[in-house]
């Protein structure tokens, strides 16, 4: 479980392909405190840590991870959000966050509001995952409240410091993004389908 505030970004620093699978090697600025089998948010997306070796570790995404996120997407020197798991010893900030992510966005608009950024994402949209306005939204790991919500697409803002603290300001027009949807919502929408069927 996660929370979607991240913690640092990492760099992938090589990627090796193994059969469908891809182990991916990064640095971070806290891989000294990660241990092997911990759990670890990746854009969004939890991965297991499987080595550590000095300032860099490694992690395995299987085919099926790479067919439903941006990770095969990744290349030497990405900037990659990382968040480690959720800790019940202090204040919840952001959201709910799984890690695990529903489906891939692609980033539409991108506006600089004088300092803060509005950004406009489009998805495929379905019964089960929806945006509403003011609701929660996870974007590469990140937690962000909905500001605008149309049919299949969606925007945010972004303040200064989430926009240089993450790799938000590497975004291009036409990039794919990792999103995860509101828990609750999935859950609401789910019920309201069952519910519509008897």
């Amino acid at each position: 479980m996660f929370t979607g505030i991240i913690e640092s970004t990492g760099i992938v620093e090589k990627i090796v392909r193994n059969e469908s699978n891809i182990d991916f090697i990064l640095s971070c600025g806290f891989t000294h405190e990660l241990k092997i089998d911990q759990s670890l948010a990746h854009n969004g997306c939890c991965l297991t840590v499987v080595e550590i070796s000095g300032d860099q570790y490694k992690v395995t995404a299987i085919n099926e991870t790479l067919e439903k996120t941006n990770l095969g997407k990744w290349e030497l020197g990405t900037e990659v959000n990382l968040e480690r798991c959720l800790k019940f010893d202090g204040r919840l900030d952001g959201h709910m966050v799984q890690g695990h992510v529903d489906k891939t966005g692609t980033v539409e608009s991108i506006k600089n509001l004088d300092g803060s950024f509005f950004i406009t994402i489009k998805y495929d949209e379905t019964d089960e995952l929806v945006t509403v306005p003011q609701g929660s939204i996870t974007v590469n790991g990140i937690s962000l409240t909905v500001a605008e919500s149309g049919s299949g697409s969606f925007s945010v803002a972004i303040i200064p410091y989430t926009w240089e603290f993450t790799n938000m300001k590497t975004l291009k027009i036409g990039d794919t993004v990792n999103l995860e949807f509101d828990i609750i919502g999935k859950y609401v929408s789910k019920l309201m389908k069952i519910n519509a069927v008897h």
